[in-house]
């Protein structure tokens, strides 16, 4: 690591390792509990807040709120995983969700898409959890053991905290703190995530705790998809939304190296401002994004049930599901409606019939159908 980048200004100390190799280590310190968030911030503030709230009462007047959540959680799962150079497509995700197996060995495709797929898991489960208790280190060690449990790999150890020295970046750009200083990190970590720092604005300490967990890299691996779902969980329950709407991890991709410098700014030269007006500026552009999603998911589905006006209630209950998984078999839609396989079949042609659906031209069995409009909505640019 070069400490030549690191000034007077920093937020922790340096301290020498000597094992598994000699370099220099960053140990950050506390959050401090007498920050003051410079003056320039709080217009910023205001507006990302106003977006957030906008987008947390659109989600409540949703007559079924998957309509939005479900591609938003879907998204984030795809876009927090591809930062860490893991790449599904939505339908291959959904695909594997449809019909999960175990990878057979490291090199397995299906290694992807379970990490992929149990990022929404942990996004689903963080949630049920934190319904009625707090944030804990317990919670922070449930959440990577919901991401990395099932997938292969000697270096994962899901829902343990690391017990050796790990690094960022081949050259080692970033070297978080030694086992020894580790513990004392964490419980600083705990204190900080169980009071929400000192930080009297809800939205800044969430950005302000997702620093302080990338910094101190508590895992071996899957700490950057474990500090984003943390961040999605600390904005919706410190700011109490009515659900978990905002997901930032498409704004960091898009903005990878500002993403990654912004953070590395605060430790080596202790400039919040920067990360900080690069979290607030996401915020807004998330928000916006999700809320156009959100209208444009509302009229594709009314404009749907418009063309099954006249078909079955199954119709309609089918086309609510593609809401919250677009793709759709004929066994899987005998078993859900409890229908004989002709009656399913029938369903599916009609919607075939009315452009709602089409099949995916690929040659599994049973035979793949997917709501395109849905996919191009939801998973876009």
């Amino acid at each position: 690591m070069d400490i030549s980048r690191f000034t007077g200004e920093m937020t922790g100390r340096i301290v020498e390792i000597s094992y598994p190799f000699t370099d220099h280590a960053f140990v950050p310190s506390p959050l401090s509990r007498t920050w003051v968030m410079p003056a320039e911030l709080w217009p910023l503030l205001a507006e990302a807040k106003q977006h957030l709230g906008k987008l947390d009462g659109i989600g409540q007047t949703l007559p079924n709120p998957h309509l939005l959540l479900q591609p938003l959680q879907q998204r984030e799962a795809l876009t927090s995983s591809s930062l860490e150079g893991t790449y599904a497509t939505p339908a291959e995700l959904l695909l594997f969700e449809m019909d999960p197996s175990e990878p057979k060995s490291e090199k397995d495709r299906a290694n992807t898409w379970l990490e992929v797929a149990n990022y929404r898991k942990a996004l689903r489960e963080g949630y049920e959890h934190l319904q009625d208790r707090s944030l804990s280190l317990g919670f922070v060690r449930n959440l990577h053991d919901w991401l990395l449990s099932g997938v292969r790999g000697h270096d994962k150890s899901p829902g343990q905290f690391r017990d050796c020295q790990v690094y960022i970046g081949a050259d080692r750009r970033y070297i978080p703190p030694p086992v020894t200083f580790m513990s004392d990190c964490m419980l600083e970590f705990e204190e900080s995530l169980t009071a929400q720092t000192a930080i009297p604005d809800p939205l800044i300490a969430s950005y302000m705790m997702h620093y302080q967990f990338e910094a101190i890299h508590p895992f071996k691996d899957g700490n950057g998809r474990v500090g984003r779902l943390l961040l999605a969980l600390t904005t919706w329950k410190w700011c109490k939304l009515s659900m978990p709407w905002l997901y930032m991890s498409p704004y960091f991709e898009k903005h990878k190296d500002e993403y990654i410098d912004t953070m590395f700014a605060i430790s080596a030269n202790g400039k919040w401002q920067k990360f900080l007006e690069f979290c607030l500026v996401g915020t807004i552009a998330q928000a916006q994004d999700s809320i156009r999603r959100c209208e444009k998911l509302n009229a594709l589905k009314k404009i749907m049930d418009c063309k099954m006006v006249n078909g079955s209630n199954r119709a309609h209950l089918l086309i609510a599901d593609l809401f919250d998984f677009p793709v759709m078999t004929i066994p899987r839609v005998r078993d859900k409606m409890k229908v004989s396989y002709p009656t399913a079949k029938a369903d599916i042609d009609a919607l075939v019939d009315a452009g709602i659906i089409r099949k995916l031209g690929t040659d599994r069995r049973p035979a793949i159908y997917y709501a395109p409009e849905i996919f191009d909505i939801a998973y876009g640019d």
